[in-house]
Parts: structure tokens; C-alpha cells; sequence
């Protein structure tokens, strides 16, 4: 085997090894391959028994691990020859995952494994919880300038500006939204109508994504309603120009990606220019072959997606299974 064949392909929480000819050996080990804060190999053995093997590079902090492991024909038709969903195992160096495999083991196959959570002691070694869902926010503030700002909008402290969205209205103040906002900045800085009646209409946002925009801006916001508005307020970041608010949003998007919003974040980073998202729709959907989960989803989205953006798609589709 080739030094290609021991690397592994990962993007969010996906990871798969393909193996072009195990016939050559018994045992093959993969190249370190990185899913959250850890390494992780994967091998495999053939014997009486074949079995497959997971583990991460840890001896302390030690991953609890839920996954779907499945060992797959080919990149073409991904057929399952075997399928394993592992809850809440606790995985080490010395002691990994070890999946024995009953059925015979063909020379050319996948080893895809989807992580579904990934869990680590904390500081104190007291709490076992998940590293991904508090990733993007765990950087908030508590200083006490951030709090008085989040008294100053959540009571109505002095507020100057009105923000009109599809079903409501919210108080704001000019200074923070110009300071936050090259585009506030200007609305507030000329003769505009916006200056003179001291409003905003924000017409495309509803008042509860609307309060969530808003409260990124004034860095009040909470972890779960920023999950629940990223597509919202990635389209607004755009909008008026709020470098932050896009890049943590992007970043976000791209890790937690699965079958039921591939599509629509694949069209907003089209739409958007979110190279990253748009890759990691792309292999997700063609290199690890999910796009063979959602065939009726990809019809309809064939049908209303934009040619460029079909095309590219299509693109992908055709130089892996060249390369395969």
C-alpha cells in the first residue's frame, strides 16, 4: 500500500478510510486523523476473525464516544456490508473501540465512521459534557462594561433608534449599531431617511431574529438561539457588513452539517461566498456519499438551485468517481 492509502478523510464529524487492497496483509493501521480536540487511528485486522479498530491518541481526557461505524463496499454505490452504533464508549489509547467483523472482508472497501457526540471530563474532572455545543460562544464576556450594555438594551436605557422588523418593532441605540456596523454607521452619519425618523426597517427578519442580530451586536447573545438564527444572521452580517458576526457564523455552519440541512447551507454558501461551508457541503454530500441518502431532497434541489451551482455540484461528483 501506497503512503495515500493510510490516510483518512474526515470533514465535520465524518471520517472515512478507503482501502484499496487489503489482500497484500493482515494488519493495516491508519495515519493520524483529527475529529474535535483529538488524533485518532483506525485499523484493521484480518484473521480468523476480521475486526475493525478505533481509538483516539489520549491517556488523560479521555473521549466518551457515540458513532455509527459501517463498512462500505465502494464510493459509487455505497452499499453497507456491516453496520455498528456505539453509545457512550469510553475510548483510550490502550483500550479502543474493537468491531469484529462477520462478514468476509473484500480487497476494496470504505470504513466510514460518523461521530454523533464526543464527550470530555472538564477542568476539574468533575462534569462530563460535550465539547461541540458550546464551541463558538464560550469566549463570552462577563466584564462589567458587557453587562451594563445588556441593561442598557434589555430595559430600555436611553435608547435613540427604533428597528422595524416583518412583525415588531425593538429599541436600539445609534452608537453601539455604528460602532458594530460600517453600514449603520453610514445610514447615521448622512441625510438619510433612516437619520431623520430615527428608524430602521429591517423588513426581511422577523422580531425574534431580528432581537437575536441584535443581541450579537451588544454581545448579549445566548448559544442556542445563535444556533437557532445562523442562516438569518449570516444574511444579515452580509448585509451590513459585520466581518465577526460572518465568520462565526461560517464556522458554526460548517460543523454541524448533516442530511437534513446540507442543502440549504450548500445554496447559502453559494449565495453568500462562503468557501469553506460551500467544501464542506460539497464533500459531504459527494465524497462521503450522502448525497445517496437524500435522493429525493437533491431532485427537488436540482430543480430550483441556481445552473452555476449544479454544475459545480455535478463537477465534484464526476472527479471523485474518476479518482475512485
Amino acid at each position: 500500500m501506497n503512503d495515500s492509502a493510510y490516510r483518512v478523510e474526515t470533514i465535520c464529524r465524518l471520517a472515512q478510510w478507503r482501502i484499496d487492497n487489503l489482500a497484500s496483509c493482515t494488519y493495516c493501521k491508519s495515519d493520524p486523523f483529527t475529529i474535535a480536540i483529538w488524533n485518532w487511528h483506525l485499523s484493521v485486522e484480518r484473521n480468523r476473525v476480521s475486526c475493525v479498530k478505533l481509538f483516539p491518541e489520549a491517556r488523560n481526557n479521555l473521549p466518551l464516544s457515540s458513532f455509527v461505524i459501517r463498512l462500505l463496499s465502494s464510493v459509487k454505490d455505497r452499499k453497507a456490508l456491516a453496520q455498528l452504533e456505539v453509545r457512550d464508549k469510553l475510548l483510550s489509547s490502550r483500550e479502543g473501540f474493537v468491531w469484529g467483523i462477520e462478514v468476509p472482508l473484500p480487497g476494496r472497501f470504505i470504513i466510514h465512521v460518523e461521530f454523533l457526540d464526543l464527550k470530555a471530563s472538564s477542568s476539574n474532572g468533575e462534569d462530563i459534557c460535550s465539547i461541540w455545543p458550546n464551541r463558538i460562544m464560550q469566549q463570552r464576556s462577563n466584564s462589567a462594561a458587557l453587562e451594563s450594555l445588556s441593561r442598557m438594551l434589555m430595559e430600555g436605557i436611553h435608547t435613540d433608534i427604533t428597528i422595524n422588523a416583518s412583525d415588531g418593532s425593538i429599541g436600539a441605540h445609534r452608537a453601539v449599531l455604528a460602532a458594530r456596523s460600517p453600514v449603520f454607521r453610514s445610514m447615521f452619519s448622512h441625510d438619510l431617511k433612516e437619520n431623520d425618523d430615527s428608524t430602521i426597517n429591517i423588513s426581511d427578519m422577523s422580531t425574534e431574529s431580528c432581537q437575536t442580530f441584535i443581541n450579537y451586536l451588544y454581545g448579549i447573545i445566548e448559544h442556542q438561539e445563535f444556533l437557532m438564527h445562523r442562516l438569518e444572521l449570516v444574511r444579515a452580517a452580509d448585509k451590513y457588513d459585520i466581518c465577526d458576526l460572518r465568520d462565526v457564523c461560517h464556522e458554526s455552519l460548517v460543523e454541524d452539517i448533516d442530511s437534513s440541512n446540507v442543502l440549504e447551507r450548500l445554496q447559502n454558501a453559494y449565495l453568500y461566498g462562503l468557501p469553506k461551508l460551500k467544501n464542506s457541503c460539497m464533500q459531504y454530500l459527494v465524497k462521503f456519499g450522502k448525497i445517496f441518502d437524500i435522493r429525493d431532497d437533491f431532485i427537488v434541489f436540482l430543480q430550483t438551485a441556481d445552473r452555476d451551482l449544479i454544475t459545480q455540484v455535478f463537477h465534484e461528483i464526476l472527479g471523485v468517481w474518476n479518482g475512485f
